[in-house]
């Protein structure tokens, strides 16, 4: 039965202008997908990538402009993202989890303590400074999805990478970096 919903509101898509939702999927999977790594850790990101597809998926016959859908995919994500964050504060964790965040494990970034540090900033410097360089969003596009002002949303950028920077200099180096 549900396979069948799904065929109807397929067909329904290639009426309405909008590319099949697989094609959409192929082609801003990958970035959605590298957003709620860095976003929520990589062990986290699956389930927040797909919570956001179904999400997406459910919601796609509603998308009026084409020329949007990525933008629209983010703010799900966004969304997403912040609802792995609340359900993380109200869950316990083991002894096993924070010794996996002690070693370093977190999203396959080229400079993991970079994006350490990234998930160390505030809420919404973190969301601001992802959406910028992990989905390569405009400050116009990141405020709609963070739901401010495009002034806004570059200051939170502006902010973030301040702090990063400073947080950088301050950083004692090591003869690997």
């Amino acid at each position: 039965m549900a396979g069948r919903r799904v065929l109807r509101k397929m067909s329904a898509q290639a009426g309405s202008g909008l590319p099949p939702f697989e094609r959409v999927v192929a082609l801003h999977g990958p970035a959605l997908l590298r957003f709620c790594a860095a976003q929520v850790g990589r062990e986290r990101a699956d389930d927040c990538f797909q919570e956001t597809m179904l999400a997406a998926l459910g919601a796609y016959d509603g998308v009026r402009d084409p020329g949007a859908i990525r933008g629209w995919l983010f703010a799900i994500a966004f969304r997403k993202a912040i609802d792995v964050h609340r359900a993380r504060a109200r869950a316990p964790e083991s002894v096993e989890d924070f010794e996996a965040l002690a070693d370093g494990a977190g999203p396959a970034h080229r400079d993991r303590a970079l994006w350490a540090r990234v998930r160390a900033l505030p809420e919404k410097q973190r969301q601001a400074v992802a959406l910028r360089y992990l989905a390569d969003l405009s400050h116009k596009e990141i405020g709609e999805i963070m739901n401010t002002t495009d002034a806004a949303a570059r200051r939170n950028v502006f902010e973030g990478l301040a702090r990063l920077r400073a947080d950088l200099t301050q950083a004692p180096r090591r003869p690997s970096d």
